[in-house]
C-alpha cells in the first residue's frame, strides 16, 4: 500500500508564493511520474504539471512561468513551486504518483488566493 501526504497549502494574496510537498512511503518500488493536479467548486480536476524520471516536466498553459514541479527521488517527493499567484489559482491540489500499473492520489491541500 502506497500512502502520500501532501503540505504546504493555505490562504496567501494575490502575486505570493506556496511551496506545496508531496511524500509518498509504502509499497514503492520505483515511481515514474509524479503530478499535480487541482480541482476549483464546481469544476472538474484538471492537470497542473507532470514531472517524470527523466526530470521532463510538462505546465498547464495558465502556469507555465509561475509554478514550477521538481522531485527528490531519494525522498520519494514531488513539490510544487507556485509564484505569482492568482485568484484562479483557488483550488484543492492533490498530489498523484504513478508507479505502474497503478496511480495513487493524495487527499489533497486547500490553496487560497485572496484579492
Amino acid at each position: 500500500q502506497v500512502r502520500l501526504v501532501e503540505s504546504g497549502g493555505g490562504l496567501v494574496q494575490v502575486g505570493g508564493s506556496l511551496r506545496l510537498s508531496c511524500a509518498a512511503s509504502g509499497s514503492i518500488f520505483s515511481i515514474d511520474t509524479m503530478g499535480w493536479y487541482r480541482q476549483a467548486p464546481g469544476k472538474q480536476r484538471v492537470l497542473v504539471a507532470t514531472i517524470s524520471n527523466r526530470n521532463n516536466e510538462n505546465y498547464v498553459d495558465s502556469v507555465k512561468g509561475r509554478f514550477t514541479i521538481s522531485r527528490d527521488n531519494a525522498k520519494n517527493t514531488v513539490y510544487l513551486q507556485m509564484d505569482s499567484l492568482k485568484p484562479d489559482d483557488t483550488a484543492v491540489y492533490y498530489c498523484n504518483v504513478y508507479p505502474p500499473p497503478i496511480h495513487y492520489w493524495g487527499r489533497g491541500t486547500q490553496v487560497t488566493v485572496s484579492s
